[in-house]
């Protein structure tokens, strides 16, 4: 850091160059010497000098090539009841505050944040993520956060934004609604929602925030696990399936320890399986199964006057009208028409005599 070139007791050139890259502000260090009237300040991009006299926030110079006068230290000339014809050193603090961006600087949930889930209830959720802070009012920062600090860095104040943002998110968290299972893709609006948040209170310390990312938002471990089972189930489907598609993967590699093992895990799974069935899904006795349908008789079709009836069953056929061994009819599977008394179905007429033969 170089501060400045003195001259006797009288400092004539003030100027600051940072090689540290986390110094928010540092104090020129006049060593209890007086500021010569007219001296030279040099402001580089990305630095702002405040003046402060008697504890006072005095007048603020942005980049750029200054020699200090009454006519551009309005402030400093109010407050020492300086006239115009003052051309006397002066004793004054001059602080240097960095305006350029701090990046990648890091947040983080410490304890879990409570959120109401529609789906599973309250639960407990953390998050991370990073940011970037610069001073957009030197002033005001000087004022409500470095106070007298010769030199102040980012870590000091990165705790507090760390506060600020860790409170605005449990709130943000808490408001959006948002399942806890579709917050992974919705972290872009949410860190909208927190930036918008916090900005009026980095304002009010002379700060902004240019940049808001959420990294991650995690459950806790033990939600995660029954996650995982209830993925799992879901991809194993039918489970009678699933078994036996391992069954045959195991018997098409004999020499495998699979292979090996096949029956025992055959063994594991039927019994596994047996075990759901009775239990049903999620320890739920299962609904008891409905009876099975009676069996499809033979379905018959009937020839009457040169016309097709039916189908009929057996039982159907021996209402019809004139039905008898002569009648006419076919199944499927039927070479052709035959007459009844011709097929299976001669058994119907068992116990009905035949006609009588003519003449007796």
């Amino acid at each position: 850091m170089v501060f400045g070139f003195l001259k006797g007791e009288f400092i004539d050139v003030i100027s600051w160059t940072d090689d540290t890259r986390d110094t928010m502000v540092w104090r020129f260090e006049r060593r209890d010497n007086a500021i010569k009237y007219g001296a030279k300040l040099t402001v580089r991009e990305g630095q702002a000098a405040v003046f402060v006299n008697e504890g006072q926030i005095a007048d603020v110079f942005g980049p750029g090539l200054y020699e200090l006068q009454t006519n551009n230290m309005p402030i400093m000339t109010t407050l020492q009841h300086w006239d115009h014809a003052f051309q006397s050193p002066f004793k004054a603090e001059v602080y240097f505050v960095s305006t350029t961006r701090f990046n990648d600087l890091k947040w983080g949930t410490q304890n879990p944040i409570m959120c109401r889930d529609p789906e599973f209830g309250p639960v407990r959720i953390r998050a991370f993520g990073n940011y970037s802070m610069r001073v957009s009012d030197p002033g005001l920062f000087l004022k409500e956060i470095v106070g007298t600090d010769g030199e102040f860095t980012a870590d000091e104040v990165s705790t507090q934004i760390r506060n600020i943002i860790v409170q605005q998110m449990s709130q943000a968290l808490a408001k959006s609604g948002i399942p806890v299972l579709d917050m992974a893709a919705n972290t872009v609006d949410l860190a909208k929602l927190v930036g918008q948040a916090i900005a009026p209170t980095v304002a009010g310390y002379g700060l902004t925030l240019p940049e808001f990312y959420i990294e991650n938002i995690s459950l806790p471990d033990e939600v995660e696990k029954v996650l995982d089972k209830r993925t799992s189930m879901g991809i194993a489907g039918d489970l009678n399936k699933y078994m036996q598609f391992n069954a045959a993967e195991g018997m098409a590699q004999p020499g495998s320890a699979m292979g090996a093992t096949m029956g025992a895990a055959m063994g594991a799974g039927m019994g596994f399986n047996m075990g759901a069935q009775a239990a049903g899904p999620w320890g739920a006795q299962p609904a008891a199964a409905p009876p099975p349908p009676p069996p499809m008789g033979k379905q018959w079709h009937l020839a009457v006057n040169g016309q097709t009836q039916g189908p009929f069953t057996e039982a159907q056929l021996t209402q019809q009208p004139g039905f008898g061994r002569a009648s006419m009819v076919w199944t499927a599977g039927q070479d052709g028409w035959k007459a009844a008394g011709e097929t299976e179905l001669t058994r119907l007429f068992g116990q009905v005599p035949p006609p009588p033969p003519p003449g007796v």
